[in-house]
């Protein structure tokens, strides 16, 4: 059956598109602590790395418009937070991550807790304007709950002394820094809801860094302070310092001593009911934009997928893809053709007229060589048979046997008289000895 006619039979193309679609739609934004590896930001200007634990690792892409934002300069081995969003990318059939910003772990997973713990209060209404409390217009006493010894209950004492000195203080002292401070403080709330002394209580501390302030930001002192009964002024750190306290308390001050003076009520305590409904409306204000950057978030996530910029970042990674594997193939072929041409140029140096003269030369001067020494093996085997055969032939030569003392007789003729009746009277003879010959006449 072919395949385009049955819609149950995917291509590899059309599996890879929806199971993009499937990871981007269905899981949204991810928060992830991991180890960068493999960093590689090329001429495009993207960032490609890998984020690892001791078990697993994933692929991620960070494109330039994302990684601008990035606040420091990221190695190889660096722990990082990162917000992400699922994906696939196509041509490969990888899995990776979309990295939309990344920070240095420790302060990251603070703020990602931060946030996290925000939208969710937030999802379940406890920042609702609905159930902020008023203040009383003239509370009859005010409650602290704050460290004993910290400066915030100094400057909170001397702003009630200086504005309502008759106005009762009563203060339930407890720890706001470190791993008990969240339970602490939720008791201390607990316990001045149930004695019912006061009308209103100021909860903070003096300012310090995200992690003195973390304490502020625990879910059971958020929903502590929502299901308080008496209403609660948050008065954490410092003008700059927002913390999940301020979000759902009934009002926030800025600082300490600004929450003793909502709270306290002196000559101007009509410019200060002004100031506690600016309060209240900037608390709403933030309240608002609060949710309306959540819902704009959201909104914008939906218009990314659809955004053409998407579409440019993906066929982005694509093409840096493709030219890193050009780079490849074009490294391959290159080193194949000076293979190649090592080889040629070793065979035309092997058969160049050259090289092939002098391998004719060497050779004709070892067959030279050969030649004469064996000329001269010749001539030696020769002179020594020549000494061998004149040995011989001198101990049979006439000489030798006139040197002995014999002589040798011959006529006119020549003829050789070796008996005495070969000679006769009045015949010349000559005698041949060693040292010369002899002329006679027979008588």
């Amino acid at each position: 059956m072919p395949s385009n006619s049955n819609p149950n039979i995917f291509t590899v193309s059309r599996l890879n598109a929806e199971v993009r679609m499937l990871l981007e739609n269905e899981m949204g934004i991810v928060w992830l602590v991991g180890e960068l590896s493999n960093f590689s930001a090329p001429v495009s200007g993207h960032w490609y790395f890998s984020l690892k634990d001791s078990r697993a690792q994933v692929k991620c892409a960070m494109f330039k418009g994302n990684n601008r934002r990035v606040t420091f300069k990221p190695t190889n081995g660096n722990q990082v937070l990162v917000k992400a969003r699922l994906s696939l990318y196509e041509p490969r059939g990888d899995y990776q991550l979309i990295i939309e910003s990344m920070q240095p772990e420790g302060d990251g997973r603070l703020q990602q807790m931060f946030d996290e713990l925000k939208m969710k209060l937030a999802g379940e209404g406890l920042f609702a304007q609905s159930l902020k409390q008023a203040l009383p217009q003239n509370p009859k006493c005010i409650g602290v709950i704050t460290s004993k010894t910290g400066a915030a209950l100094y400057d909170i004492l001397d702003v009630l002394k200086r504005r309502d000195p008759s106005l009762p203080v009563i203060v339930y002292p407890t720890v706001v820094q470190g791993e008990e401070a969240p339970f602490k403080i939720a008791q201390a709330i607990g316990r001045a809801n149930s004695r019912n002394e006061c009308d209103i209580l100021i909860v903070g501390r003096g300012g310090g860094s995200l992690e003195d302030l973390w304490c502020f930001n625990h879910e059971i002192v958020a929903r502590t302070i929502a299901s308080s009964q008496i209403p609660i002024v948050s008065a954490v750190g410092h003008e700059i310092d927002v913390t999940i306290a301020d979000f759902v308390a009934d009002v926030r001050a800025p600082t300490p001593s600004a929450a003793a003076e909502i709270v306290s009520r002196d000559n101007s305590h009509k410019d200060q009911a002004i100031t506690t409904k600016q309060q209240r409306l900037q608390s709403a204000w933030k309240h608002y934009l609060s949710e309306q950057k959540v819902q704009l978030n959201r909104l914008t996530h939906q218009l990314e997928r659809q955004h053409p910029r998407y579409q440019l970042e993906k066929q982005s990674q694509r093409l840096d893809d493709l030219f890193a594997r050009l780079q490849r193939a074009m490294r391959k072929k290159t080193d194949i053709l000076h293979n190649q041409m090592d080889r040629t140029q070793q065979r035309l140096s092997f058969y160049s007229p050259i090289n092939t003269l002098s391998r004719h030369q060497y050779s004709l001067q070892q067959k030279q060589d050969r030649l004469i020494q064996a000329i001269e093996n010749r001539l030696t085997q020769n002179k020594h048979q020549l000494a061998l055969r004149a040995e011989k032939l001198d101990t049979v030569s006439p000489l030798s046997t006139l040197k002995r003392g014999y002589s040798i007789t011959k006529d006119d003729s020549g003829t050789l008289i070796t008996q005495s009746k070969q000679l006769h009277s009045g015949q010349k003879i000559n005698t041949t000895f060693s040292d010369g010959i002899v002329y006679s006449i027979v008588k």
